[in-house]
C-alpha cells in the first residue's frame, strides 16, 4: 500500500459473450490477453490491473457495470482508431476539466454489450 491507498488488482466486467467481449478489449482497446480457464471467463492485463470478463454469475448485470477508464496517449486519435476498428462511439473526447498543470480529456466508447468504456488523457502543459 502506498500513500494513495491499496492498488486495484482486478476488475470484473459482466458481459453476455466472453469471446465477443475479448475481441473488443484485446483488439480495439489493446489490452493483453492473459488466460481463459473456462469458456465463460477470460483475463486481460491493463497496466497493473487485471480485467476479468465473465458472464453473469449471481452478480452484475450486462451493460450496467461500473465504467472502466483507460489512460491512453493521444485520446482523439485513439478514439478515431477504435471507431475505425468497429467500436461503437458514445461521446468523442472533449476537455472535461482544466487543472493547474494539465487538461483532462475524456471520451467514451461502448463495448459489444453496451457497457461504457472511458478513454482519458491528461494533457500536460509544456
Amino acid at each position: 500500500m502506498n500513500n494513495r491507498g491499496p492498488a486495484l488488482g482486478q476488475l470484473a466486467l459482466t458481459v453476455s459473450d466472453v469471446t465477443k467481449a475479448l475481441r473488443f478489449y484485446q483488439d480495439i482497446i489493446g489490452l493483453t490477453f492473459l488466460f481463459s480457464p473456462v469458456e465463460n471467463l477470460a483475463f486481460l492485463q491493463s497496466g497493473d490491473t487485471r480485467i476479468m470478463l465473465t458472464t453473469p454469475q449471481g452478480a452484475g448485470e450486462i451493460g450496467k457495470n461500473s465504467i472502466c477508464y483507460f489512460v491512453v496517449p493521444h485520446v482523439e486519435a485513439f478514439y478515431a482508431q477504435a471507431i475505425e476498428k468497429g467500436a461503437m462511439g458514445e461521446r468523442p473526447p472533449a476537455l472535461a476539466a482544466q487543472m493547474p498543470e494539465h487538461e483532462l480529456w475524456i471520451g467514451f466508447l461502448k463495448d459489444p454489450d453496451g457497457n461504457l468504456v472511458g478513454l482519458m488523457e491528461e494533457k500536460r502543459f509544456e
